[in-house]
Formats: structure tokens, C-alpha cells, sequence
């Protein structure tokens, strides 16, 4: 049998930030609505509601003194020891991010030159063909960028490709607006090898879809909902409910076209690595997808979390989830050899994805 060229996740790293971010940091912070009115519920019931909904109990903010290439780095260096590779071999780097670095004073966004030819740099690679580029995709931006990275593999372009995933969202949110308290910050990041194998392995199928006619802004870049702040300050803001009902109609389909594609049923698979929106989202997406497959039962443990702990850090979501879970640092959850996984994500543009991926 002729042995074809597949993509294979050969290692993985993460960062978590330091700084552990109750839900009653936020008990003091003065809210608004969208229509610039100070909100009537008190703090303490805003919080209540926000956890019972979102399931986020604290999350991460970087040092002041770090910016998302810096944690992108680190992430990257951890993924290259535990791949065992010659950073000098590597092709292609990829990062994925949504904000570029904004320094903690000015909070501007700086991406010239790019975060990924930072990191290039912070890593010491001196490869004039090791190409790095970024990838702004909102929150699927890092499973875009292994979808790239396997049609690099798979072109023969490249047989090495570190993507990474890194945002701080701590510098982009409006203090007066609820859903901050949704966002954190983090970086996390994978190496994938081109692999020869008689049999499928790695990377088996993917999709991805855009929805930009009615989608586009339901997460932009807004002003802040005090209306006493200076116009000249933008935040991250998002139409939330109705994120919430497309995403429970377009990511159940994204997954089922994947698993089609792989020739394989739902319950061929042992995991859902999906991005960590929230619980009440990332849950009705997954009763939405079985009962779109139809099976029954959803099997335990089977959609491991970290939202909880962690919050939303955008792109770094699932590499942060995926490396944990490879280094045992999520109880109840491991990544069995020969199983099916599946990494999903929705974000800005509206830009949805998912990977069939089939674990050496």
C-alpha cells in the first residue's frame, strides 16, 4: 500500500497569565446598556446571573508588562521542546490573533511588524524560510491556521508548521460593559509534521464557513456604553443573543459537514475540543449537534471545559485546552491513541470551523 503524507500534531505548549481574576473583581465596576443607561440590578446579582449563565468563576490577565507576542512566545517555546524540534526547521509560523500587542498604557494596537515575525525573532530562528505571517480570524483564527498549516503539509510546501494562538483581551474591554467579565487573556500553540502513513492519521477532513451578509458586526469594535467616555476609546462589543442563536444553527452544521467529509459518524469520536465561548453556548451547540446527528446520548466527558477557570481567551482557547489535556493537567480528561477528535471554533466575521483529526 502507498504511504500518503499526513498532518500530525507532534507537540504543544501553553501560557496561562499569572494573575487569577475572580468574578468579584468586578463588584465595584459601574455598568451600562447599550443605550448608555446605568444598569438597576446590583452588582451582586449582574455576577450571580453572569456565572449561572456563562459557568466563569474567575479568569487570567497577563502582567502589565506583556504584551500577546510575549505570551505567544512562550507558548511557542514549550510546543517546540515538547515536539523535540530544531526550531530552525520550521517553515512556516503562524499566528493567530485578533489585536496585535497592546502595551498596558496606551493601549493602542501594534502589529508592525507582525506578532508572528516577533516571535520568529524572540525564537532565534535565523531561516530565511521560516515564513511567519499573521492570521486575524476572530476566535477560529487558531483552527484556521492548522487548516492552512495541513495545506501547506499536504501542497508539500512545508513539512513543519508552528501555529499559535495568543490575545489579551484585558486590554480591549469596555469596564462598563457586562460582558467584559466574558474575556481573558492567554496563548497556546501546537507543531505539526508532515507524517508518511499507509493508513489516515492527523488531520483527516476540515470545513469552514463565513457568514458576513447579516453577521459581520455582531463583534466589533465599539465605543464604551458609558456615554461620559471619550468616543476616541474603542472596546470589544458583541450582540450576544444573537451570537448565541446563529451559532446554535451554523456550528452544529460546520461539525456535521467535517465528520461527513471523514467518512465517519458522531459516535466515531472521544472528544469535541470546542472554542471555550461559554457554558450555556458551547452546552446548547452540543445538544443541537446530536440531536442534528441523531444520537441520543451524549457520552461523559466528552466536551472537556476550561472556561470556567480560564474564561474566553479568543484564539487561545482550544491549543490551551488541547495542550492541557495532553499533559494531564485536566481531570477525567486524556487524548487516547488511535481515537477521533474534533476542534471547533466560532468568532468574529462570523467565521465558523472544524477539524477531523484521527490521534497517532
Amino acid at each position: 500500500m502507498t504511504k500518503n503524507i499526513f498532518s500530525v500534531i507532534t507537540g504543544s505548549g501553553s501560557y496561562i497569565p499569572t494573575n487569577k481574576i475572580p468574578n468579584d473583581y468586578f463588584k465595584d465596576h459601574v455598568f451600562f446598556g447599550e443605550d448608555g443607561l446605568k444598569l438597576e440590578k446590583s452588582n451582586e446579582e449582574i455576577i450571580l446571573q453572569f456565572q449561572s449563565i456563562t459557568g466563569i468563576e474567575e479568569r487570567r490577565y497577563v502582567d502589565n508588562n506583556l504584551v500577546a507576542s510575549d505570551i505567544g512566545f512562550y507558548a511557542a517555546q514549550k510546543a517546540i521542546a515538547s515536539a523535540n524540534i530544531d526550531p530552525e526547521t520550521i517553515d512556516y509560523i503562524i499566528m493567530a490573533h485578533n489585536w496585535g500587542d497592546i502595551k498596558y498604557e496606551n493601549r493602542r494596537t501594534d502589529i508592525l511588524p507582525t506578532l508572528a515575525s516577533r516571535i520568529k525573532h524572540h525564537l532565534k530562528i535565523k531561516n530565511p524560510n521560516t515564513i511567519p505571517y499573521d492570521l486575524p480570524f476572530g476566535c477560529a483564527g487558531w483552527v484556521e491556521g492548522v487548516i492552512h498549516a495541513e495545506r501547506y503539509i499536504k501542497s508539500g510546501a512545508a513539512r513543519k508548521v508552528l501555529v499559535i494562538g495568543a490575545d489579551t483581551l484585558s486590554r480591549v474591554i469596555d469596564p462598563h460593559d457586562r460582558d467584559s467579565m466574558l474575556y481573558s487573556d492567554g496563548a497556546g500553540a501546537i507543531i505539526i509534521e508532515a507524517v508518511e502513513s499507509k493508513q489516515p492519521v492527523g488531520i483527516i477532513a476540515y470545513t469552514t464557513e463565513s457568514y458576513t451578509t447579516e453577521l459581520a458586526f455582531i463583534l466589533r469594535m465599539g465605543k464604551s456604553y458609558n456615554p461620559n467616555y471619550p468616543d476616541n476609546h474603542l472596546f470589544l462589543k458583541m450582540q450576544g443573543r444573537k451570537l448565541y442563536e446563529y451559532a446554535l444553527k451554523i456550528v452544529p452544521q460546520v461539525i456535521k459537514a467535517s465528520i461527513e467529509k471523514a467518512g465517519l459518524s458522531l459516535t466515531d469520536f472521544d472528544k469535541l475540543l470546542i472554542h471555550q465561548a461559554n457554558t450555556k453556548m458551547d452546552d446548547a451547540i452540543l445538544k443541537r449537534l446530536f440531536d442534528l446527528c441523531g444520537v441520543k446520548k451524549i457520552p461523559e466527558n466528552f466536551m472537556p471545559m476550561t472556561v470556567s477557570f480560564l474564561g474566553n481567551s479568543s484564539v487561545a482557547t482550544v491549543p490551551t485546552l488541547y495542550d492541557l489535556i495532553c499533559k494531564g493537567e485536566l481531570k477525567n480528561h486524556s487524548i487516547k491513541k488511535g481515537s477521533n477528535i474534533m476542534f471547533v471554533a466560532v468568532g468574529a466575521g462570523i467565521n465558523v470551523n472544524s477539524i477531523v483529526y484521527k490521534v497517532p
